[in-house]
This record gives C-alpha cells, structure tokens and sequence, in this order.
C-alpha cells in the first residue's frame, strides 16, 4: 500500500448518506480531487486523510476527527468544526475565513500562512499550535487555549479575553488585539498588548505594523 493510498483511507464514514458517498467515491478515484462543498460530515474519522486543496466551503464537520489530516491549501471558508478534533493536523496556507472552530482541539496544528477572517474559535485548544504568518483577523479567541503556541510575524487582531490563555505563548506579532474584561471591550496594541500578553505568561513581542512598501526619495 503507498502512502497515497493511506491517505484515502475513511476510518469511520459519516451518518449523512449523501456525504458518505461522496468519500467513498473520492477513495475509488485515485487521483479525484475531493469536493463535500455544504455537505454534512459530522461525526466522521478522516485522521490522517489527504485532504489538501479539497473543496470543502460550508462543509459541516462538527465532533468529526481530523487528527493528523493533511489540510494543506485546503478550502474550509464557512465551514462548522465546532467540537472538531484536528490535533496535529496541516493547515498551512488552508482558507478557513468565516468557519466555525468553537470547542475544536488544535493542539500541535500547524496553521502556517493560513487566512482566518472572522472565524469563530471561542473555548478553542491550540496548545503548541504554529502560527507563523497566519492572519487572524476578526477572530474571537475568548476562552481560547494557546498555551505553548508559536507566532512569527503573525497578525493577531483578535477579540481576546481574561479567559483566554497565553502562557508559554512565544514569538513575533501584529496587533491591534481586542480586550474584553469587567464588562469593558478596548482595542490595544504596541507595547500595552505586549503587556498584556505577557503578563499572562507568554513571551511575545509585538511588531510595530508593516510600513507601505513605499521607498522614500
């Protein structure tokens, strides 16, 4: 058995019959590329699958498994993972603005490049997830988990709370982050993110934002 024919591999198919068939005919054909665009695979086990550039806009994938799942370039804008299990999974470069991530396990993830507008990540674990050059823009993280994360040059405009864990969080990014505490929601930045997010543990620093690219004469 090659390692491609590893990666399609179903380990448990989803109860949504329409769903189900449009894996099983992705395993049959080699060299498919996979669409489940809206489709309802929730509660299925597709760790360790090659999922990379598959279609999956608006896929439901709530409580599914996805450990080890090679996302890479991967099309999850709108998609539902809340609850989703996607440790150690690649999502370098993966489009996932508009998703649902809420109570999803990250831990080890690597999120390298990848566009994340306004998702939806509260109560989320990204424990020793990378970051680097990620765009989390939009994002709300409050109760999100980011203990042992890495960032570099990451843009972390993100809603934030007292909730949300750091520490060990280490590296380089771009803010302004949102704060919300005590009722009160404030916009930060520069050295007071910094603050912030070091005085709960992580080790970061904060860049000040990319100049325009325009050279002076």
């Amino acid at each position: 058995m090659t390692s491609k024919d590893v990666g399609r591999i179903i380990r448990m198919m989803p109860p949504d019959a329409e769903a189900a068939a449009v894996l099983q005919e992705w395993v049959e054909q080699a060299d498919a590329l996979l669409d489940a665009s809206a489709l309802d695979l929730s509660g299925a086990d597709v760790s360790g699958a090659d999922f990379a550039m598959a279609l999956l806009t608006e896929t439901v994938l709530r409580s599914a498994r996805l450990v080890g799942t090679d996302l890479y370039r991967a099309h999850l804008e709108g998609a539902v993972l809340d609850g989703a299990d996607l440790s150690g999974a690649c999502l370098v470069k993966t489009e996932l603005d508009e998703a649902s991530l809420r109570g999803a396990t990250l831990d080890g993830v690597n999120l390298g490049s990848t566009s994340c507008w306004a998702v939806d990540a509260r109560s989320a674990r990204f424990r020793g997830a990378r970051l680097h050059g990620a765009a989390l823009l939009d994002v709300r993280l409050e109760g999100a988990d980011l203990t042992d994360a890495s960032v570099r040059e990451t843009s972390l405009k993100a809603v934030l709370d007292d909730d949300t864990v750091v520490r060990g969080l280490t590296g380089t990014l771009f803010g302004p982050a949102v704060v919300e505490g005590a009722g009160v929601r404030r916009e930060i930045g520069g050295p007071e993110l910094e603050r912030w997010l070091n005085g709960r543990g992580a080790n970061v620093r904060v860049l000040s934002p990319r100049s325009s690219g325009v050279r002076k004469p």
